[in-house]
């Protein structure tokens, strides 16, 4: 029997001239539409999270097994198999860490998996069906007049370098720009990162 896989992060094309930067949801190889309705940025906790714990980190590797509880005597519940993903950090438990993905859907994973680099979904919520349906300008400046350097689907991952609260500096396919914050999914509302 096979383990079930999440695949998390799409694959991302940059064209060179007017710039879209595609988002194609992969699943072994085929489309993958998101289990549950993708969980909006936000500046409270989810119910049952641990104020100690609460903080978003990213995949270390390609395959990450979460788990039903920490620790390995439990099931494995599916496979992440993207390395940046962002997950919340909800809970912890020795070395275990209970984790939420943009889709809303938590387990346990081994802490030594996660990184403390920030990396982002860009609206991951916009995505329907595994197509994404709207774009999100990547701005030159942190102001809603500046100049659009790229446009990026939703559900494409992006490395974050800053945030201030109301925008975020990022990376997508070697393009830097500015994202506003909530449009992101990996960043809490009105955090700062530095």
């Amino acid at each position: 029997m096979s383990e079930p896989v999440r695949s998390s992060e799409p694959a991302s094309h940059v064209r060179p001239g007017c710039i879209a930067v595609a988002a194609a949801m992969v699943l072994a190889g085929s489309p993958v539409a998101f289990a549950q309705a993708p969980v909006r940025p936000q500046s409270q906790p989810p119910a049952g999270a641990s104020q100690s714990a609460l903080r978003f980190a990213s995949l270390k590797s390609d395959r990450v097994n979460v788990r039903r509880g920490p620790g390995p005597e439990h099931a494995i519940e599916w496979v992440y198999r993207r390395a940046g993903l962002p997950v919340e950090v909800i809970a912890t438990s020795d070395i275990w860490l209970r984790v939420r993905d943009s889709e809303g859907s938590t387990g346990w994973v081994l802490a030594s998996l996660l990184s403390g680099r920030r990396t982002a979904l860009i609206e991951p919520w916009e995505v329907k069906g595994g197509a994404a349906r709207t774009q999100v300008p990547l701005m030159s400046t942190d102001s809603e007049s500046a100049a659009a350097l790229a446009h990026v689907e939703a559900g494409v991952l992006a490395n974050v370098k800053s945030c201030d609260g109301r925008w975020c500096l990022v990376t997508v396919a070697g393009y830097s720009g500015y994202i506003q914050q909530h449009r992101v999914w990996g960043v809490y509302k009105g955090e700062v990162v530095r």
